[in-house]
């Protein structure tokens, strides 16, 4: 007998449309016969990892045979006092997503409605509509968030709101009068997730403070990742910063040993070693700048960013392009599924990496 299994399935999940990373190298060389591919794709860190961090990994491997401590006792101190937060504020996770995940799953129940933006990062409706949320989606303003919009789309069943920022794939941000506008507006019973998976590149005088924020609304909760300015992405670690009541939550709905051993102790040494993250930051500003001034020249448009990416409107089918990128052995990002269909989205790389993009586009745009 043959049964369609798909049936049994959760309707919340058989309807999901399934998350499309960004394409690796090794596929594109095996696809195309080519050497040398460079990927632009992820927002990952050309840097790469603090070499601290990396002998702290290949250390830890040597007790691979011990389960990890559930509870991530040394990183929450080392997290602690680098925030000067209470540990018992924290909650870590295997990637800022299993953090969003848990978030859902603590307080996001069947018909439960969540407010998001636009243009907000993938990963975000798909968990909503997998708890079985309703998925409120309001226009964004300028790319951006439109925060009196959002505030207008409130209601009883609303348990959620999230923000990104600064925005991927849009690289937008929210300021700290905007976001104290909507604190201020909403009702206490709403909690607010603010998305800072690039915080640490922001140089802004009026990006918000949020951890001071916090003390005044505890219905702030914050994520924040080591995938991007510490760039242990292949680790998956990512946290949480919120009230104490907030996280004794997540901690019950998180699983044990969630975060694996090597990952946590190398993010221990990430943090210690804050002369990478400045390098890091110091390369993506010169980035940036080269990625600006050549799109400048080459008469692109592009949407100002505070993150370690930028958005580019190619003004034609983004796909096609993309794929004539591929040919040159340049991965970016195409952004079809947020429906932004003549933009790609471009992670800042490497000096000689973005060189080799700028003329790789200039190429297949005929510029």
């Amino acid at each position: 007998m043959v049964f369609d299994y798909k049936l049994l399935a959760n309707n919340y999940i058989s309807s999901l449309t399934p998350y499309q990373p960004g394409k690796p190298i090794e596929e594109l060389e095996r696809e195309l016969g080519i050497t040398s591919a460079i990927k632009l794709a992820s927002n990952e860190n050309a840097l790469g990892p603090s070499p601290k961090a990396m002998l702290a990994a290949q250390n830890a491997l040597l007790k691979s045979h011990f389960y990890p401590d559930g509870g991530c006792f040394l990183l929450k101190q080392t997290l602690a006092q680098f925030l000067n937060v209470a540990t018992h504020q924290l909650t870590i996770g295997n990637g800022s997503e299993n953090i969003l995940e848990i978030i859902m799953k603590s307080y996001l129940s069947d018909g439960d409605a969540a407010v998001i933006s636009q243009y907000a990062f993938l990963t975000i409706p798909l968990l909503i509509k997998s708890h079985g949320g309703e998925l409120i989606k309001v226009s964004a303003l300028n790319y951006s968030h439109d925060i009196p919009g959002m505030i207008a789309a409130v209601t009883e069943k609303t348990r959620l709101i999230f923000i990104v920022n600064p925005n991927n794939p849009t690289g937008t941000y929210t300021t700290d009068h905007d976001l104290k506008l909507l604190l201020e507006s909403i009702p206490s019973n709403v909690l607010v997730v603010l998305d800072e998976a690039y915080h640490e590149y922001i140089k802004k005088s009026d990006y918000p403070d949020t951890l001071k924020l916090m003390k005044t609304y505890p219905n702030l909760l914050i994520t924040r990742t080591f995938s991007k300015v510490y760039g242990l992405a292949a680790l998956r670690l990512g946290y949480a910063i919120s009230s104490p009541d907030i996280a004794d939550i997540l901690n019950r709905a998180r699983l044990p040993f969630n975060v694996n051993s090597i990952a946590a102790i190398a993010a221990e040494a990430a943090i210690l070693d804050q002369d990478h993250v400045k390098r890091t930051v110091i390369m993506n500003n010169e980035g940036m700048k080269q990625l600006e001034e050549g799109l400048n020249k080459l008469q692109m448009d592009y949407i100002p960013s505070l993150g370690n990416f930028i958005t580019i409107d190619v003004k034609t089918n983004a796909n096609e392009v993309y794929q004539k990128l591929l040919h040159q052995g340049v991965i970016v990002r195409p952004l079809i599924p947020y429906e932004m269909m003549t933009h790609l989205r471009v992670t800042i790389g490497t000096t000689d990496q973005n060189e080799r993009f700028l003329k790789s586009l200039k190429l297949v745009m005929g510029k």
